[in-house]
C-alpha cells in the first residue's frame, strides 16, 4: 500500500507540474496575442492621424456637412464619421488638436475619399454663405459709416 501511496504521489505531482507548465503557456500565449492586437490598432490609430487614410476609395461620395459656430472638433468629428467621410472620429478630433486646426462655420461639400488633409483644407477656409454673411455685414457697415461720416463734414 505504501508503495502504491508513493507512485501515486509521484504521479500527481507529475501531473500538477504538466498542468502547470500548460496553464503558464496559455497564460503567455494570451499575453502576447493581447499585446499583438493592441499594439495593431495602436498602429492603425497612429496611421489615420499621421498618414493619408481615406473612408473610401476614389470616386467615392459626396455628402453635405454643416458646421454651426461655436460646435465643438468632437462633434464635427462625429458627423463626419456618422457620414461616412472620416474613418474614425478620435483619430480624426486628435489631428485638429495637434495641428491647431480652426474649424470655420458653414456647409461644405466633403467626399468620402478625401483624406484628413483635404477634409481639414475645406473646413478650415470659410465656407461662401459665410464669406456672404461677412460680406454683406461689412457692406452695411461701411455704408453707415460712410454715411455718417457725410453727415458728419457736412454739419
Amino acid at each position: 500500500m505504501a508503495a502504491r501511496s508513493t507512485s501515486s504521489q509521484v504521479a500527481l505531482k507529475v501531473i500538477s507540474t504538466i498542468l502547470k507548465i500548460l496553464l503558464n503557456i496559455l497564460f503567455y500565449t494570451i499575453v502576447i496575442i493581447l499585446l499583438v492586437k493592441i499594439s495593431g490598432m495602436a498602429h492603425d490609430f497612429g496611421y489615420q492621424v499621421f498618414g493619408k487614410v481615406t473612408a473610401s476609395e476614389a470616386p467615392g461620395h459626396d455628402a453635405a456637412i454643416q458646421v454651426k459656430k461655436g460646435e465643438s472638433t468632437m462633434n464635427i468629428a462625429s458627423k463626419l464619421e456618422v457620414n461616412g467621410i472620416i474613418v474614425n472620429k478620435y483619430s480624426f478630433f486628435l489631428k485638429a488638436k495637434l495641428k491647431k486646426y480652426n474649424l470655420m462655420p458653414g456647409t461644405y461639400e466633403l467626399n468620402t475619399s478625401m483624406t484628413y488633409d483635404e477634409i481639414f483644407n475645406v473646413l478650415t477656409v470659410p465656407s461662401s454663405e459665410e464669406d456672404a454673411e461677412n460680406a454683406d455685414g461689412k457692406e452695411s457697415k461701411g455704408k453707415e459709416e460712410n454715411t455718417n461720416s457725410t453727415n458728419g463734414t457736412k454739419k
